[in-house]
């Protein structure tokens, strides 16, 4: 069997993988010893997020005619994908928050949502809390008023009781 037919598969697999993602983030992994890799993996799980190592042509080859095509001049060196389909910031959150404590691991760029992101760009969109929490920071603030309003109408007739 030719090389370029052993190849194909691999391209499919990160065409389908990108196809309609939210999010998908380079990562330089080099250096990063196998307990931080393991951790770091369960949690892209956990958050629903593919985390792969491919090669660099693979990727090229996937990311020609997407989105994504901004990605190929950062290929060089022993680079992870990180994709999510569903959390746009969950990719750059959880790689940055391992990238604190292990220096080797390195966001190099990203799409997010159809927009390309440098490092510093996909570093900004890992400071940006998850769904959940911004969603329970809204009703936080929408209920404080209320219950602000609630009190003060209690206080009123418990005074004129």
């Amino acid at each position: 069997m030719a090389k370029v037919e052993l190849k194909k598969p691999v391209v499919a697999e990160i065409s389908e993988n990108i196809k309609d993602a939210q999010a998908v983030v380079l990562v330089a992994y080099s250096g990063i010893n196998v307990e931080q890799d393991t951790a770091l993996r369960k949690e892209l799980r956990e958050a629903g997020v593919v985390y792969k190592v491919y090669k660099n042509t693979m990727m090229n080859f996937a990311f020609q005619g997407t989105d994504y095509e901004p990605l190929t001049k950062h290929l060089e060196g022993p680079n992870a994908i990180a994709i999510s389909k569903t959390d746009a910031t969950a990719p750059a959150r959880i790689v940055a928050k391992y990238a604190k404590d292990v220096k080797a691991l390195k966001l190099i760029a990203g799409v997010v949502e159809g927009g390309y992101y440098d490092e510093a760009g996909i570093k900004a969109l890992a400071e940006v809390p998850s769904r959940e929490i911004l969603l329970g920071r809204l009703l936080g603030s929408m209920q404080s008023p209320i219950a602000n309003f609630a009190r003060v109408i209690n206080q009123i007739a418990e005074k004129d009781a």
